[in-house]
Formats: structure tokens, sequence, C-alpha cells
């Protein structure tokens, strides 16, 4: 008696063409549909415990922030929509002069920020936080 051993000739096979194809397809959609946005960021000169280079009173501008809320710029009250106005018209007198922004501790964060930002926008290169004793 011969036995015959049958073999299997259907061997079945991964088509992994379509599979990649999903894959291409799922990456384009991603690439596609990120946003790439750049953040808006503010650059701020922190103080720091290093010796102060001495500056010519008249070639800093002062803004400080009271903890109520009220802006004073070189001594005088203002509201926040006059921060860039008065800044401008300081930069205007002395262009090289820079911005010295004084904050209570206990004063507003976002209304600090605002400051910073009107200042920027009024041309002002050099604004710096001053920390009080």
């Amino acid at each position: 008696m011969k036995r015959r051993i049958k073999k299997k000739n259907d061997e079945s096979e991964i088509n992994i063409t379509p599979m990649l194809d999903i894959v291409f397809i799922m990456l384009i959609f991603f690439i596609v549909t990120t946003s790439f946005v750049k953040e808006i960021s503010i650059d701020v000169n922190r103080p720091t415990k290093s010796p102060i280079k001495e500056q010519k009173k008249s070639d800093v501008i002062s803004v400080r922030i009271l903890d109520s809320g009220q802006i004073l710029i070189q001594e005088r009250l203002i509201a926040l929509d006059a921060v860039r106005a008065n800044i401008e018209s300081n930069l205007a007198l002395k262009p090289q002069a820079s911005v010295v922004v004084v904050s209570d501790r206990d004063a507003d964060a976002g209304l600090l920020v605002k400051v910073i930002d009107q200042s920027r926008m009024a041309g002002a290169v050099n604004v710096s936080l001053a920390a009080q004793k």
C-alpha cells in the first residue's frame, strides 16, 4: 500500500500593498490637517543678580504699575489706552531710551503683559522689568 502525502500548495500570502496605501493616505491626511501656527510671545529682560549697568535717568522711561491697577509713566497717572501714545512721545524726545516697567507684587499680571505689549508696539527696543526692594 502506498500512502500519498498531500502537500499544501495553497499557502496563503498576505498582501501588504493595500495596508501601505492606507498608511500613506493617513500620513498625508495628518500632515495636511496639522496647523503650523507660530506662537506669539514677548521677550522680556528679567532682573538678575549681576551688577546693574547704570544708565542716566534721562535715558530711562519709567512705567510703574500699582497694585490698584493704576499706571504711572514718568510719575504721571495715565490710562491703559494711553500707554502707547505716551511712550511714543517720550521716545520721540529720547530715541535711545529704554523702558523700565516696575510692577507691584500684587498687581495684575495680565495688565503687566498689556503694558509691555503696548511699549513694544510704541517702538521701544529695550523693555525691561525691575524688581522692587
